[in-house]
């Protein structure tokens, strides 16, 4: 089960990282970003889905980490 956790704390990482990174390329200006919502417009078209659902991945993940740290710490 520890296998799982951090399976799941380096995808919420990764997940987080690059919704960081997509926000500091359009803030910075290294990044065209025509309708202002800090998603670089290259990676819009590639990758729309991703972007669109982050929501619902976050929730997802955060369900999941809460559940797996409910099971490995009851008593916390």
């Amino acid at each position: 089960m520890n296998e799982f956790l951090i399976t799941i704390v380096f995808i919420i990482v990764l997940v987080f990282s690059v919704y960081s990174y997509a926000t500091y390329l359009t803030k910075s200006g290294k990044a065209e970003d025509a309708d202002g919502n800090f998603i670089p417009d290259a990676w819009e078209e590639k990758f729309g889905w991703f972007f669109s659902s982050k929501g619902i991945i976050m929730l997802i993940l955060g369900i999941i980490l809460g559940y797996v740290l409910g099971i490995l710490f009851p008593y916390i």
